[in-house]
């Protein structure tokens, strides 16, 4: 199962954009099966960085909301995608005053 992207999600917010609020949700709800099925076992979290919370998306996500320093890792393609396109306005020149923290990885990406 392919979450980022997810075409069943993707047809939801179509449906919702639409006004068709109904069939969003039964949408939504079908990808939430999926992944309670598929995910029942595996690892879902796509983020690589050394963390006790990797996996457990309810305490990540209220750590970030408490703190307000930046976003789980876990959305952060997502976010900078979006953040890609709006760059483009500059030529993203924006690129040249940023430097990315080093970050310590779990032990199967170092």
């Amino acid at each position: 199962m392919i979450i980022e992207g997810n075409q069943t999600e993707i047809e939801a917010m179509k449906e919702f954009h639409k006004g068709n609020r109904q069939r969003g949700l039964e949408l939504q709800e079908k990808f939430a099966a999926e992944f309670r099925e598929e995910y029942k076992e595996k690892d879902h979290c796509p983020c690589k960085k050394a963390c006790r919370y990797h996996g457990n998306c309810k305490e990540c996500v209220a750590i970030h909301r408490a703190h307000q320093e930046h976003v789980p890792n876990c959305m952060r393609t997502m976010i900078n995608a979006k953040i890609k396109a709006l760059s483009e306005l500059t030529e993203h020149t924006i690129a040249d005053e940023i430097e990315a923290p080093r970050e310590v990885l779990r032990k199967e990406f170092q």
